[in-house]
């Protein structure tokens, strides 16, 4: 089940960050959501510092209408875009296997510098979109855990 952080909406599925990656990007284009930057924060920290890391990937990922609705309002709020999804493998000692924590920016926190009733709708949308897309990535079997 997707877990609420201070921040963020994440999950954590049981398939390895290439393997997951197909299921989020089809999750986000179900809420409307496409994904327009790729950064590989593992192949980054190797070729720039020589350092070893797990996979790590960050989707910047974009609904074109909450986008356009947004920034309609104000134009400002383009720092704030597109919204993160963080894919990165699970080193965590959690008994499981492998597996990838799945994590969006919460758009409420993220939003939440803005003022006005409009933008706040706007984020309400995204939050709930994040939201679907990331608790439809849970398994039966992840969903038991």
């Amino acid at each position: 089940m997707a877990i609420q952080m201070p921040y963020t909406v994440a999950i954590r599925v049981a398939d390895a960050v290439d393997e997951a990656r197909s299921r989020v990007e089809a999750a986000l284009r179900a809420e409307g959501f496409g994904v327009l930057t790729e950064i590989d924060i593992a192949a980054t920290l190797r070729a720039k510092l020589g350092i070893e890391q797990s996979p790590y990937l960050i989707l910047g990922a974009c609904n074109p209408t909450l986008a356009h609705r947004a920034l309609a309002v104000d134009p400002s709020i383009g720092a704030f875009l597109p919204c993160n999804v963080v894919l990165r493998a699970d080193d965590t000692k959690s008994g499981a296997p492998g597996g990838t924590i799945v994590e969006a920016i919460d758009p409420l926190i993220a939003l939440g510098v803005a003022d006005g009733l409009e933008i706040h709708d706007i984020a309400i949308e995204a939050h709930e979109r994040l939201l679907r897309a990331i608790v439809s990535l849970a398994t039966d079997e992840e969903t038991r855990r």
